[in-house]
């Protein structure tokens, strides 16, 4: 007969691959029970439902049980996201974990359209994710997951945002008459966006992703010193043009010490649905010459689709698709590396816990 301290050193030998710990030491090995015939039962508690390399860890703790004498094994997976900054930095958001900050130099990279698709297949994966729409003088994000309204007063008279596939959605095009612009000089900017990181009522998030807009003014610095960034991540499409003003964000941001994840590369190539020619209409090859010269990761090319654009104009993001086109995958695989490298994050900040 098996016996619970068997099974945990056993899993003494399985690593978190990001973490590069044993699941036990982490602490991510929950209620384990062994019956009669030596099946095991357990929770495995991962540190975020995005993991990317959950098919790993379990095939790893299979092999591990199966050596001391398992027959077989199942495991019920948990997650529970953690922190990435120290509770005491996030006094203006102190339910939200992670601060993700997607930036660009430019406008027409598609910073929004990444933004749209990276919080919707976070919450696809099973997280608790809100959307800010920062870009006060461009609000897209509205029209891009297809939800309109105005939002209400919650407790304490705190904004209670809309929410649209399992998303919570702040923009300041909620709040105005459609198609009426937004002439505003730099501090009242500032000032919306703080307004939203203080008067919404966010709740208890994993992830914020907050959608800047281009540049490098008021709405950058005003997110920098009011909350701590988990991490920026950079939007560039591969012509010159576009990289010279990424590189623009990218030292304002290690300016202001914020992290930067890295970059990835929009609008890469065109596949002709007919013949199968590969088209690089902006270029080729721009966003990972520019990861490798400033020694940032690389998060890959995401293709021009034009299921993209359609689910934009409808409110119908790339991941949500009921037939999604090829874009959709490499904004799933951005979304759960986005979550890993997260997860690395906070677990260098946290204290290590153990099971004896």
């Amino acid at each position: 007969m098996l016996t619970e301290s068997a099974v945990f050193d056993a899993l003494r030998s399985v690593q978190e691959p990001e973490l590069g710990r044993d699941i036990v030491t982490l602490n991510m090995v929950k209620d384990v029970s062994i019956d009669p015939d030596n099946d095991v039962s357990l929770t495995i508690e991962l540190t975020t439902p995005a993991c990317p390399l959950k098919d790993e860890i379990e095939g790893n703790a299979t092999a591990a049980l199966q050596q001391i004498g398992a027959r077989a094994l199942k495991i019920t997976w948990g997650a529970m996201v953690r922190r990435s900054a120290p509770a005491q930095q996030a006094a203006l958001l102190p339910g939200v974990k992670n601060v993700v900050a997607v930036a660009s130099g430019k406008g027409g990279v598609g910073k929004s359209t990444v933004s749209a698709n990276l919080a919707v297949a976070l919450a696809m994966e099973g997280a608790s994710v809100g959307l800010l729409d920062a870009d006060i003088t461009g609000p897209n994000i509205p029209i891009m997951l297809g939800v309109e309204g105005q939002p209400g007063a919650g407790a304490n008279n705190k904004i209670v945002p809309l929410e649209r596939y399992g998303v919570k959605i702040i923009s300041i095009q909620f709040f105005v008459p459609e198609g009426q612009p937004i002439v505003w000089r730099g501090p009242l900017v500032g000032g919306a966006i703080q307004q939203f990181l203080r008067d919404v009522d966010w709740g208890e998030l994993d992830y914020l992703v907050i959608d800047l807009p281009p540049g490098t003014s008021d709405a950058q610095l005003t997110l920098a010193q009011a909350v701590p960034i988990s991490g920026a991540l950079l939007v560039t499409t591969p012509q010159e043009v576009a990289v010279a003003d990424v590189t623009k964000a990218l030292a304002m941001f290690r300016r202001m010490s914020v992290p930067i994840m890295g970059v990835v590369e929009n609008m890469s190539s065109f596949v002709c649905s007919h013949c199968g020619e590969v088209t690089e209409i902006f270029g080729r090859g721009g966003g990972e010459r520019f990861a490798q010269r400033h020694e940032i990761e690389f998060f890959g090319a995401i293709p021009l689709d034009v299921k993209v654009r359609q689910g934009g104009d409808v409110g119908v993001p790339a991941v949500a698709q009921r037939e999604p086109g090829p874009a959709a995958e490499v904004f799933r695989t951005l979304a759960r590396t986005i979550a890993a490298r997260m997860s690395v994050r906070a677990a260098r900040q946290a204290p290590v816990l153990s099971i004896s």
